[in-house]
C-alpha cells in the first residue's frame, strides 16, 4: 500500500506535491520521496520517515521545476530498512525515466531474471517497483528504436508492460524532456484518478482527497488498463492499452485503507462504510437481540461510519468509548533488556463511564490477527463492561493478500482454519458478529453499477489475476517485509488513520 502523485503545472510544483503527500500520508509512513524536473534534469530527495520529517526547507529549495512526482511508502515486500528502496526510482535510459508505483507485482522474481538474462538490464534493490520501472524502460526503448519519442510509442510500451507484468499496479512516470505517463493494471486493483486546477495544473493521484485538498477538481479515474499521457506542452491523451480490462477494485480500500472523504472509481468511501454498517446491523440482530445492547462503541478510527449507521438502524445509543493516542513513539530497547511487546493500551484508553455496568457492542472495520481485538475486549471488561460483543464491518480475513497490502501469512490470520466459535473464544468476547462476504460486495458495489467485481481475496480466496498458487504465495511471503520491535510501530492502531490524516 502506497500513495502516489504526479503534477504538471506552469508554476513550481514542489510545495503542491508536498501538500498532496501529506493528504496521502495514511497510505504509507515508512518513507517519502519527491522528484521534480527542470528542463531535462531531475532533482530528487527521498528518505525513510513521515513527509513532515523527510522534507526540510533546504530539501524543498533543492526541488525546482514545474513537473514532478511524489510517493509515500508502506512496504509489503523487499527491504523496509533500506533508503534505496524509497521511491521514486530512476533509470537513465531511454531518455531518463523516474517512476512511482502503488501495488505489488506477483511475478517480480521471474521478471527480475528476464531483465538480467534477456533484456540485459540491472536492478539494484529487491523492490518490485524497480523491476516495473526497468520493464517499462525496456519496452519504451523497443517502441522508439532510436527515433524521436511520439505519444503512440508510450502507449505501445504500456501495452507491452500489461502483457509482461502480473499483479496490481498504479503507476506515474516522468520521461525526461517529453512528458508524464500514468497507467493502471487491467483489473484496476489499486486506485488512480486525475484532475485539474483553475490555473491549468494537472494532477494524478491515488485518491481524490489529494486533489480536492490542494484545490484541484476531480475529473475522472484512470480506467483499468488505461494509460494517460501528458506531453511537455500540456496536451492530455488517454488510451486503453489492455486487451480485456475489467474493474475489480480492492475492496479493502473501502473497508479500511482509503480516507473516508475520498471517492474511488465513482464510489464514496464514506458512503461505502455507512452501507457496511447497514448490512452489519442485520447480522447483529440475528445474533444478539438489540434490547440486550446498551451502547455501540467504535474501535477508532475507520469503523466510525459503520458503527454510527449500525447504531442508528438498531436504535441503540452510539458512544465514543476509546480515545486514541496519536503520538505513540518508539519502544526503546535498553542494553540487556528483552524485546518488549507494545501494548494496545499505549495507543488506546478506555473511558470507564461508557463501559461500567453496560452491555456494549464494539465495532471494528476488520479483524486480522485477532491479538489487538482480544486486548481491546479485555480493556472493555477492565473498564467495567458487563458483556462485550464484537462486530466486524468486514468478513473474516482468511487468506493472504498479494496485491500490495501487508496482510500476514495464513497461519497468522485468526480466522484461517478456525470456526466462528473458535475465533470468539480466542478473542474472549461474549458474541462475535462478522459481515457476510456477499453482503459486503453488494453494499459497496451498488455505488457503481460499472464495477465488474471486487478484489476481495483476503476474504474469499479468489485472486482476480488468476495466476496465484500456494507456491507463489509462499514465495511472496519469503520477501514480505518484517517489522522489528524497536522500529516505529506500524500496526493499524498506531498509524495516522485515514479519518485523521
Amino acid at each position: 500500500m502506497c500513495g502516489i502523485v504526479g503534477v504538471v503545472s506552469n508554476a513550481p510544483v514542489n510545495q503542491l506535491i508536498y501538500d498532496a503527500l501529506l493528504l496521502l500520508q495514511h497510505r504509507g509512513q515508512d518513507a517519502a520521496g519527491i522528484v521534480t524536473q527542470q528542463e531535462r534534469k531531475f532533482f530528487m530527495h527521498k528518505a525513510k520517515g513521515m513527509v513532515k520529517d523527510v522534507f526540510r526547507t533546504r530539501n524543498m529549495r533543492a526541488l525546482p521545476g514545474n513537473v514532478g512526482l511524489g510517493q509515500v511508502r508502506y512496504p509489503t515486500a523487499g527491504n523496509a530498512y533500506s533508503e534505496e528502496e524509497a521511491q521514486p526510482f530512476y533509470v537513465n535510459a531511454p531518455f531518463g525515466i523516474v517512476l512511482v508505483h502503488n501495488g505489488n507485482l506477483t511475478n517480480a522474481v521471474e521478471l527480475r531474471k528476464e531483465l538480467f538474462s534477456t533484456d540485459h538490464r540491472h536492478t539494484n534493490t529487491e523492490s518490485d517497483s524497480e523491476v516495473l520501472l526497468n520493464v517499462f524502460a525496456h519496452e519504451l526503448e523497443r517502441a522508439t528504436r532510436g527515433v524521436p519519442l511520439q505519444k503512440e510509442d508510450v502507449f505501445r510500451a504500456v501495452r507491452a508492460v500489461h502483457k509482461r507484468i502480473q499483479g496490481s499496479y498504479a503507476v506515474i512516470a516522468l520521461i525526461a524532456g517529453h512528458g508524464l505517463v500514468a497507467f493502471r493494471d487491467p483489473n484496476g486493483i489499486r486506485p488512480l484518478c486525475m484532475g485539474r486546477g483553475a490555473d491549468g495544473t494537472i494532477m494524478v493521484a491515488s485518491e481524490s482527497v489529494a486533489l480536492e485538498g490542494t484545490s484541484q477538481v476531480l475529473e475522472r479515474d484512470i480506467a483499468p488498463g488505461e494509460a494517460m499521457y501528458v506531453s511537455a506542452s500540456g496536451e492530455i491523451t488517454f488510451e486503453q492499452c489492455a486487451e480485456n480490462p475489467q474493474l475489480h477494485p480492492c475492496i479493502f480500500e473501502f473497508v479500511y485503507l482509503a480516507r473516508p472523504d475520498s471517492v474511488l472509481d465513482g464510489m464514496s468511501v464514506y458512503q461505502a462504510r455507512l452501507n457496511l454498517g447497514e448490512t452489519l446491523a442485520k447480522r447483529v440482530i440475528s445474533t444478539v437481540p438489540p434490547n440486550q445492547i446498551d451502547a455501540v462503541i467504535p474501535i477508532p478510527e475507520s469503523s466510525r461510519p459503520s458503527a454510527m449507521q449500525l447504531a442508528y438502524r438498531l436504535g441503540i445509543p452510539y458512544r465514543e468509548g476509546f480515545v486514541k493516542n496519536r503520538y505513540v513513539g518508539r519502544t526503546f530497547i535498553m542494553p540487556g533488556q528483552g524485546v518488549r511487546k507494545k501494548s494496545v493500551r499505549q495507543k488506546l484508553n478506555a473511558i470507564a463511564s461508557e463501559f461500567k455496568g453496560r452491555n456494549v457492542l464494539l465495532v471494528d472495520d476488520s479483524i486480522v490477527r485477532g491479538t489487538t481485538s482480544r486486548e481491546i475486549v479485555q480493556m472493555a471488561r477492565d473498564a467495567g463492561a458487563n458483556k462485550v460483543y464484537l462486530a466486524s464491518a468486514a468478513p473474516p480475513v482468511r487468506y493472504p493478500n498479494v496485491y500490495g497490502i501487508d496482510m500476514p501469512t495464513a497461519s497468522e490470520l485468526v480466522a484461517h482454519g478456525r470456526s466462528l466459535e473458535d475465533i470468539r473464544a480466542y478473542i474472549g468476547c461474549d458474541a462475535l458478529i462478522y459481515q457476510d462476504v456477499d453482503a459486503m460486495k453488494s453494499a459497496v458495489g451498488r455505488l457503481n453499477a460499472g464495477v465488474s467485481g471486487f478484489e476481495a481475496s483476503c476474504f474469499d480466496g479468489v485472486y482476480v489475476t488468476g495466476n496465484i498458487t500456494a507456491d507463489g504465495i509462499s514465495r511472496l511471503n519469503e520477501g514480505r517485509t518484517q517489522a522489528e520491535e524497536d522500529d516505529a510501530d506500524t500496526s493499524r492502531l498506531a498509524l495516522p488513520n485515514a479519518d485523521l490524516a
